[in-house]
């Protein structure tokens, strides 16, 4: 497996949770400096990944396809590099809602 690949797979990552969550890799939450990272598995790991979402695209009815976008970005952020998915397997992911996800 090409782990210069796999590597960047976690730069895909970053960016599909900046695009979900409309927040860049640091930003402010209230009078602190929150890193998206750490905020996003913090609120994966409490149940609470819908947080994440950016109020704007709340409103659409696409939910549960937004919630894969996370699951699959948390996917490609993994520490591990050998437990990032794929370029195939994430547009397996992404195409296939009757799939699985793997637990990040």
């Amino acid at each position: 497996m090409d782990t210069s690949l796999l590597s960047r797979m976690s730069s895909f990552g970053v960016l599909v949770l900046e695009i979900v969550s409309g927040q860049r890799k640091s930003f402010r939450r209230r009078e602190n400096v929150e890193y998206l990272l750490s905020y996003a598995w913090k609120s994966w790991r409490e149940g609470t990944g819908s947080n994440l979402i950016d109020p704007r695209m709340r409103t659409n009815s696409r939910s549960e396809e937004v919630m894969r976008c996370i699951h699959v970005g948390l996917l490609c952020v993994q520490e591990n590099i050998a437990d990032r998915p794929t370029v195939a397997s994430i547009l397996l992911m992404i195409n296939s809602s009757s799939l699985t996800l793997p637990v990040p």
